[in-house]
C-alpha cells in the first residue's frame, strides 16, 4: 500500500483541528491556509472522518469542525484506514480468502503471507500512534500562527 495523500493530509487535518479547535470550531478554510490544502480537498475528507465519528461539524457564521474524541481516542491506524478504505499493502492481500486472482500466481503464491504480515505489522505500528502523542512531540507546524 502505498499512502496516498488522504492519509497524509487527513492526519495534518486533524492535527490541525486538534491544536486549533480545542475551544471553537475550525473553518475549513482556515485549514486550508495553515496546511496549504485546498478547500476541495479538505471537503472530500471531512465526509469521510465525519461519518467515521472522528470529527463533528457545526453549521453557522461561527461554523467548522472539532474533534468528535479525545486526541487520545484518534490513531493514526484509524486515520489511514478510513480515508484509505484499506489495510492491504499489496492486491493480493486484500481478501482473506487464497484464491485472489490477482497475478498469474494466485492460489499458490507464497509470498503472499509476507505482504499479509508486513499489512498487519504496519497498522500494529500505526495504531499505536496517537493524535495527542504527534501533538506532545510539539511539530512547529501545527503550532497556532
Amino acid at each position: 500500500m502505498r499512502l496516498t495523500t488522504k492519509s497524509r493530509y487527513g492526519t495534518r487535518f486533524i492535527l490541525d483541528i486538534a491544536v486549533n479547535g480545542k475551544e471553537k470550531p475550525v473553518p475549513l478554510s482556515d485549514v486550508s491556509t495553515r496546511q496549504n490544502i485546498s478547500l476541495k480537498y479538505l471537503e472530500q475528507l471531512t465526509g469521510k472522518l465525519k461519518k467515521a465519528g472522528i470529527i463533528n461539524s457545526h453549521r453557522g457564521p461561527f461554523g467548522g469542525h472539532m474533534l468528535a474524541k479525545s486526541p487520545e481516542d484518534i490513531t493514526i491506524g484509524s486515520i489511514v484506514r478510513i480515508l484509505e478504505e484499506s489495510t492491504a499493502i499489496t492486491d493480493c492481500a486484500e481478501q482473506e480468502k487464497q484464491v485472489c486472482g490477482v497475478c498469474n500466481r494466485a492460489g499458490d503464491c507464497l509470498s503472499r503471507w509476507v505482504w499479509l504480515e508486513a499489512s498487519r505489522a504496519m497498522f500494529d505500528r500505526l495504531d499505536q500512534i496517537t493524535i495527542s502523542g504527534l501533538l506532545a512531540m510539539g511539530n512547529e507546524d501545527f503550532k497556532k500562527n
